[in-house]
This record gives C-alpha cells, structure tokens and sequence, in this order.
C-alpha cells in the first residue's frame, strides 16, 4: 500500500479513466471513481469486476474532497468550479498519463501538436514495429496508457497527447518529445490566446535533459515564438520543408526528397502518405525510428508501406466516378486546410460542427481554387455560410450524413471529390467525430 497517497478519485469513467483505476487499485490504493454523465455499460462492468466503486450522473464532492490523488479527465477543464474546489482543497488534479507513467521504465515517446498527431502516432508506430521493437500506441489512440502499464505491453510507447492531458502532467518526461505545429484550435478553453494555448503544448518538454530528444517544426511561427520563451535542455532535433540545413531532417524541394538525420534519402514519390503536411509527418517518423536505432532500410521500406488511419483523409468508396474521403479527424481549420490542399479534382466540402473560434479567411484562397460547392453538415451554419457566400455560388445546409452524402452526389460530376472535412467539433450532431465519419462513410456505401 502507497502511504503517502491512500486515496484515489478518478474523475470521468471513459476509457482513459477506468483504466487508470483498474491501474491505481492494482497498486494498492483505495478507487472511487466518479462521473458526472452516464457511465458506459462495458466500463461499469469492469468497475464491477475489480471491485471499485462509482457513481454517475453528479459528484459526491465530500467524497471527492476527501482524495488524496485526482485522477481527471482531460475533458474537464481546470477553469470549472469542480477543479477549483479541488485545488482549494491543496489537491492537484493530474491526468491518466502522468499517473501511469510513475509505474513503467519503458521509453517514452510523447507526441502532441495541433494537426497530425493521430497520424504521426501510428506512423511512428509503425516505423518501430517494423523495426521489430516491442512498441505500443497509448494516450489518445488505442486503449489506455494505464491498461499497458499495468500489463506490461512494450519496452517502447508512443503517447499521443493533447493540450489538455499536458495541462495536468508534471513530473513526466519523454525521453523523446515530438511537437508537430502549433495553429488555432480550442481557444475557447485558452481564453482565444494562441501564446497560451502554446505553453500548454511546450509542456511536452518538461523534465528532459540533455540525454533526451527534442522533435519539432522549425517552420511553424508559433513554435518559434514559444522556443523563445522556454529553456529546451533536450538535444534538438528540428525539421524543415525549406531549410536543409537543419540537424533533424528537412525537404529538398527541387529534387522532391526527404533527408533524415542526413544518413536517409528517399523520394516523396515513395512515401505512402501524400500532401506536405504528411512529408513532414514522414520525417518525424523516420527521425525518431534513427533516434532508436532502426535500420534506415527499414525505415524507409516502413514509411513507404503504411496504411492511413481512418477518419483522416481516408478514401471510402468511387460512385459512378465520384470519390467520396472521409477526413472526419479534421476539426480545426488548419487540419482542414491540409486536406483542401491535398485535393487535385474539382470538390464539393461537407462542412460543419461545433465551431471553435474558426477564422475562415485562411480557407479562402484554397476554397477560391478547388471547391465548387458546400454543404453544410451542422445545427448552426451562419457563419460558414457569410464566409463563403462571396466565393462558392453553391452553398446548401443539411443535419443528416445521409442528406450530405445525397446532395454530394447530387451536385458532383465524374471525377469530382466529394470531401468531408469540418473544420468544426461533431458534439451537435454526433457522439464524437469517429461517428461522424462513420456515419458518412456508411451514407456512401449506401448510394
């Protein structure tokens, strides 16, 4: 038994909760888990079965008040009452990852930014797996970080995290610490300030030394401006689609290469994910497989076998000569600029979701250039509509996968893309944007 901590709260009993309480009561402590919506058949079960108690539906706050430990979901902010009340209480609330990572020696490799993380997690992966090391993807892909600690799955794991898991870590620290870009996304929670929504995403980088690594974007402005601020004791590791003198890898346009670590050279022509932001993402990949010592054959043989995750740019199904994608993982703007970026054929875009501050302008030149009409796939769709009204002569508003696909199909013609990419949440219409896509993706198969 932990002396010092006897008493854990968890707070929220998704999957990276109820795997840190099966983790915390393996170790020892008392487990009170508590959820203020409707818990999850499946999760009650396994609550049930390691005997740990629950609630749902509000919060016991004598109960919780009396934690030594808090275990939150990242999704409850530190700004509500209920944290608050909890740190006036001389608790700190941590994250599912902080508490795992206390219980395993494996190498860690942290993996946050606004665009591209689920992405580059499984490509990382994957690089690794090839290269035949034992490796697990945790944090917010696959199961939960606690669930693999507790069995012991790999010497090496690959954590996707985001701002709000890093918010609430401390003393964790990646032996490699990767930050892809950092663009407008979730500044409702930031106050709409990007420079502090930035400090949250150079947390990732709390605790290295100089023994570890530091993988990041030396062409994204915000990036720059945070490096600035912060004392990076990790040896740096940067990457570049312009400059090839940087020590990580880089992109040389003219010959349409990507070197890595300088010992690397393969053709972007070979790579298996397309569009720029996936050479970059290709490059982090093949940086951090040298950081391990993989075999740069295998490297490249990882980098050009990959399959894309779903959800993210995914191609579903060719209709009479129409291509529908499914890129349901874009939920920002600059994610969703990516994917009108990569399209070479006429487009109509689905469109829409929970906004969260999106400035559209950006979009605009892109949207000038490949999109000939939207659709509008939201409760509330002013906004979208006022930023377009000027450049798109076809604009239309649905509530239903299924409509959007119908009117996709309606106004595209042979050899036409029909795009989803929202550029917004899916919290208006759908559990999460893993169902939204689903639900497209089940619509065209339907045509």
């Amino acid at each position: 038994m932990n002396k010092e901590k006897e008493n854990i709260v968890v707070l929220g009993a998704g999957e990276s909760g109820v795997g840190a309480a099966i983790l915390a009561k393996a170790k020892g402590f008392d487990v009170f888990v508590s959820d203020a919506g409707i818990i999850k058949p499946n999760f009650k079960d396994e609550l049930n079965e390691h005997a740990i108690p629950w609630e749902e539906g509000g919060h016991t706050m004598s109960r919780i008040l009396n934690a030594d430990e808090v275990i939150k979901s990242p999704g409850i902010p530190n700004s509500s009452e209920l944290i608050q009340q909890i740190r006036a209480n001389g608790v700190i609330p941590i994250c599912d990852i902080e508490f795992a990572a206390r219980y395993t020696n494996a190498k860690l490799i942290a993996i946050t930014g606004s665009n591209g993380k689920t992405t580059t997690t499984h490509l990382v992966h994957h690089v690794l797996k090839a290269g035949e090391l034992a490796v697990e993807m945790a944090g917010n892909v696959g199961v939960s970080f606690a669930r693999c600690v507790l069995e012991n799955r790999a010497d090496f794991y690959v954590l996707e995290l985001s701002s709000f898991q890093l918010e609430d870590m401390y003393d964790f620290k990646a032996d490699i610490a990767i930050l892809l870009n950092i663009t407008p996304d979730h500044l409702d929670r930031y106050n709409d300030n990007i420079l502090t929504y930035g400090r949250a995403k150079m947390r990732i980088i709390n605790n290295q030394s100089i023994a570890d690594a530091f993988i990041y974007n030396a062409d994204d402005e915000q990036i720059k401006i945070q490096l600035e601020k912060h004392v990076v004791h990790a040896k740096r590791f940067p990457f570049s689609l312009t400059n090839t003198q940087v020590e990580g890898g880089f992109y040389k346009e003219e010959e349409k290469t990507i070197s890595i670590k300088n010992k690397l050279t393969m053709s972007i022509h070979d790579l298996a994910l397309k569009g720029k932001h996936n050479v970059q993402n290709s490059l982090v990949a093949g940086i951090t497989g040298k950081l391990v010592g993989i075999r740069k054959e295998s490297i490249r043989e990882s980098l050009s076998d990959f399959t894309n995750v779903e959800h993210r740019l995914e191609f579903v199904a060719k209709v009479n000569g129409i291509e529908f994608i499914n890129d349901s993982k874009a939920t920002n703007i600059n994610a969703t600029w990516f994917a009108l970026e990569s399209m070479n054929n006429p487009t109509v875009w689905v469109v829409g979701g929970v906004d969260k501050g999106n400035d559209y302008e950006e979009l605009l030149p892109l949207v000038q250039e490949k999109v000939k009409a939207i659709i509008c796939l939201g409760k509330d769709n002013s906004k979208i509509i006022e930023a377009f009204a000027d450049v798109v002569d076809t604009i239309v508003e649905t509530q239903s996968p299924v409509d959007a696909v119908g009117y996709g199909y309606q106004l595209a013609k042979k050899d036409d893309t029909v795009l989803l990419s929202p550029a917004c949440a899916s919290f208006d219409l759908f559990e999460n944007y893993e169902d939204r896509g689903q639900q497209f993706k089940n619509a065209v198969r339907s045509l």
